[in-house]
């Protein structure tokens, strides 16, 4: 199984739109189609703060990756935030996430970003294991905190 990138581009809405709806639901994400629209479109559009990239055949993925983008005055420049990382439950196991987490990356640092980050819970000890595969370092003096808008 390949874990070849795309990037997502306006056309492959429909499919993009189906992965994070998976996601939602296997994550318990509250959300409906509209907010899933409104997330993505802009994304697939060319908007310039993030990315989708589609994850195996174009014609059927297996996953996407989003990554948006900010400044960083700490890390001196553009850095990358994974804001969603979704592979489908059959095909998982088989390092494709791996490979997009060490691809990727170099990608996004031959484009200038300077450094990428994600959240995980602290209870996904699977996921904070495959995170610290791909280099991936806890930062124990950070603490997330969100507020909705």
């Amino acid at each position: 199984m390949s874990a070849a990138l795309h990037l997502a581009r306006p056309e492959d809405l429909d499919r993009v739109l189906d992965l994070v709806a998976a996601f939602h639901g296997e994550m318990g994400i509250t959300s409906d189609d509209a907010t899933r629209r409104a997330g993505v479109e802009p994304l697939l559009a060319g908007m310039p703060y993030g990315a989708i990239y589609l994850i195996g055949p174009t014609r059927a993925p297996v996953g996407y990756i989003v990554v948006t983008f900010s400044w960083s005055v700490e890390f001196g420049g553009m850095d990358g935030y994974i804001d969603e990382l979704f592979i489908r439950p059959p095909v998982r196991g088989r390092g494709i996430a791996t490979e997009v987490l060490f691809a990727l990356p170099r990608t996004l640092a031959e484009a200038g970003i300077t450094a990428l980050h994600l959240e995980v819970s602290q209870e996904n000890e699977k996921a904070r294991s495959l995170y610290a595969r791909a280099r991936f370092q806890p930062n124990p003096d950070i603490l997330v905190m969100s507020r909705r808008l």
